[in-house]
């Protein structure tokens, strides 16, 4: 079955019938058909009601079943205890959709009786939006079928949100910016309907430029990153996420499971998605509003135009925080506004035209700007000063902000009194934003910028090289640990699956006595590493499990005897398996790969520092799989202690490539063999570009029986 929904009817229906309408004004059943008629709606509406009789001029019909015509779209504002007999009704006149603004379901534990609707909606060919939602508006047929404000904007900006009284106060927000929305949408519980549904429609919708979505918790995402992948790039999508959750199962036995909370793999995500999460609702409407409004910033050179320094200085402070390139090239700006500063202003960007400025130098400031083909955005800041005349400023800023959205960006920012106050005020009225703090403007900027380098690394992305596993040789492996009722893979066997990956590993045997200890270590060659092998003993070195660079045989007896004495004492009853005996490879630098299955996600892969202080310092990246060679590329370059792999106080630089490959091959892994749930590579000993890189410790732990995520 395909996972794309048709959502034409849902969307643009041409007919409405309000299940629950109410000649009660306080009531919903009130508001939502008051809010259909008042919009401008012309398809036909249908109040249903078990009293009949009339409400708002229009006739009530006592059951869904009785009404005459097709019936496209059923929003349902009955009890809960009675709204699975509304929707066999609904099932019987063969209605499209139904959207449930009915709470009491799983929101509240009563999960039964909600998937008892959806299923018997499904098995009949109707689909659910909701329940517990507070109605949905769209655009294109002016349906506003809510109980939220009545007077909706229309514009490029779509709202899918979870919470239906977040999504209320969103809908007042916009009637207020003047913000104009092409649709908004409450899913509630997700029963059915979800975000990747409703994105099918709306990425294919020529009037939605942007779609901002409010996230508590995600139930497919699988399903959502492909279909976020699929977005076409002049299509935007700004995220703001709530909700923090942690793996639990596995948590203490695996670092990439306990790291994996969702906002850290939602984080990685939405970076490979090439969505912006914003961390407020104010950020989100700033950037989904430049992001629908302003034409596509083409170059990295960026121009602050200001009547003052100090707010200049703040501006650029913003522009690095925020990822917006300001032109550097001062010869050139000089050349470009020498005429419009006066001899103690600065062209060294920000252009600084001092407090003497006025409307007039703005204005030819804001044209030699816009006709400089070099300069690809304006930041055009005014700070209210005691001889600047406001007279025709807002005319100013929404002549220029016109001019400007046919070729290139232009944000404005005023501090000010009360004259700032009217200023912002009327040009907002007029259709043109005006921030009043600089750092949201960079802000607002840095989205512009945020989308332009996504869409850049996929035009130029590299195809993904065909990695291929062993996956036979794999499942056998994982088969004798299930026979035997084991969840841990052994480090033998960890390491075998390791070398069927195609991954390199030091020398290493596996001792069941301390002759057979010292015989390997021969073997072997010095230095040498003992390890305890135990299924029981997770964290090895705080066991006394871990013996390092051992040079001679009385050393690997020495050590031998305190591992197992250390592990017993420790661990009484874990059972010992033997010893590892490995070479002990040269010193490098120590990063970590793992993957996990994420509750929301499935699969994802990890990649950071490692060594005994990844938990401390968290300095990690995530990822989907199925993992594409640009993925794993910003994965390295995305930990904050990238530097040290470009190498630092005259190193070399690392073997990158080396850790892209690894990380190309655990995400095939992760990909192809279900049954794995955590495995984890620390350290990966990275050296020298070239030399390549080592798997000097894995582990790898099965599903539970029955799990599926």
């Amino acid at each position: 079955m395909s996972d794309k929904v048709d959502l034409k009817a849902l969307f643009e229906p041409k007919s409405v019938a309000v299940v629950g309408a109410s000649s009660n004004p306080v009531k919903i059943g009130h508001k939502v058909l008051n809010n259909i008629l008042a919009g401008g709606y012309r398809g036909e509406v249908y109040p249903v009601n078990p009293k009949g009789g009339e409400i708002l001029g229009l006739k009530v019909y006592k059951r869904v079943v009785e009404i005459e015509g097709a019936v496209d779209l059923a929003v349902v504002v009955v009890p809960a205890p009675v709204v699975f007999d509304v929707v066999q009704d609904c099932v019987a006149a063969k209605v499209k959709f139904l959207i449930i603004i009915t709470s009491g379901f799983s929101e509240v534990g009563n999960r039964r009786e909600e998937k008892k609707i959806v299923d018997f909606a499904r098995k009949h060919g109707m689909r659910v939006l909701g329940p517990n939602v507070f109605g949905m508006y769209s655009a294109k047929v002016s349906l506003n079928a809510s109980f939220g404000p009545s007077k909706i904007l229309p514009g490029k900006i779509a709202i899918i949100t979870q919470s239906g009284a977040l999504g209320g106060a969103m809908v007042g927000r916009s009637v207020v910016d003047r913000i104009g929305l092409s649709a908004i949408i409450s899913v509630g519980n997700k029963s059915d309907l979800d975000e990747a549904d409703l994105l099918q429609y709306l990425k294919e919708d020529e009037q939605t430029r942007v779609v901002l979505m409010y996230i508590e918790g995600i139930k497919n995402g699988g399903k959502l990153i492909k279909t976020l992948k699929s977005m076409p790039e002049d299509k935007h999508v700004v995220v703001v996420k709530s909700g923090r959750s942690k793996r639990g199962a596995l948590a203490a036995a695996s670092h990439t499971g306990s790291l994996a909370g969702s906002d850290n793999v939602f984080n990685g995500i939405a970076e490979q998605c090439g969505i912006l999460r914003a961390e407020s609702v104010d950020d989100a409407f700033n950037w989904a509003r430049v992001l629908s409004e302003l034409p596509t910033v083409e170059g990295d050179n960026t121009v602050i135009i200001t009547n003052g320094g100090g707010l200049g200085v703040m501006c650029a402070d913003a522009c690095e925080k925020y990822g917006v390139p300001l032109m550097d090239d001062s010869v050139f700006l000089q050349r470009v506004f020498k005429d419009v500063m006066p001899e103690f202003g600065s062209a060294r960007n920000p252009i600084d035209l001092t407090g003497e400025a006025g409307v007039e130098e703005y204005k030819v400031s804001l044209k030699k700007a816009l006709k400089a083909k070099e300069i690809n955005a304006v930041l055009a800041l005014y700070c209210e000063t005691g001889v600047f005349d406001p007279e025709g400023m807002s005319d100013m800023v929404i002549d220029m902000g016109q001019v400007y959205k046919k070729s290139k960006p232009i944000l404005f920012s005023m501090l000010g009194g009360e004259k700032v106050e009217e200023i912002i005020d009327e040009t907002r009225k007029k259709g043109v934003h005006v921030f009043d703090d600089v750092y949201d403007a960079a802000s607002a900027l840095g989205a512009l910028y945020g989308r332009k380098r996504f869409v850049d690394e996929i035009k130029h992305s590299v195809e993904t090289p065909d990695v291929r596993i062993d996956v036979v040789s794999i499942k056998r492996i994982i088969s004798k640990a299930r026979s035997e009722d084991r969840r841990f893979l052994m480090p033998d066997e960890a390491k075998e699956i390791m070398k069927l990956v195609g991954l390199t590993l030091p020398r290493w045997r596996i001792a069941r006595s301390l002759d057979e200890a010292v015989s390997f270590a021969e073997e072997i060659g010095y230095p040498a590493v003992l390890k305890i092998v135990s299924e029981d003993i997770i964290h090895k070195t705080d066991a006394g499990g871990v013996a390092l660079d051992l040079e001679n045989k009385n050393e690997v007896i020495d050590a031998y005897q305190a591992i197992m004495k250390s592990c017993r004492t420790k661990f009484p009853k874990a059972r010992i398996r033997g010893i590892e005996v490995c070479e002990m490879v040269p010193k490098g630098v120590e990063t970590i790969v793992g993957g996990t299955l994420d509750p929301s996600f499935g699969p994802v892969v990890m990649f950071g520092l490692g060594g005994i202080y990844v938990e401390t310092l968290k300095d990690v990246t995530f990822r989907a799989v199925p993992l594409t060679l640009n993925d794993a590329k910003k994965m390295v370059r995305g930990i904050n202690a990238y530097p040290i792999l470009l190498g630092v106080r005259g190193e070399k630089q690392k073997d990158i490539k080396g850790i892209v490959d690894v990380l190309l091959r655990v995400g095939k892994l992760m990909e192809k063999i279900e049954d794995v749930s955590d495995i984890e590579i620390n350290p990966l000993m990275v050296y020298e570009y070239g030399e390549g890189v080592k798997v000097v410790d894995v582990r790898i732990l099965l599903k539970q029986k029955g799990e599926n995520v």
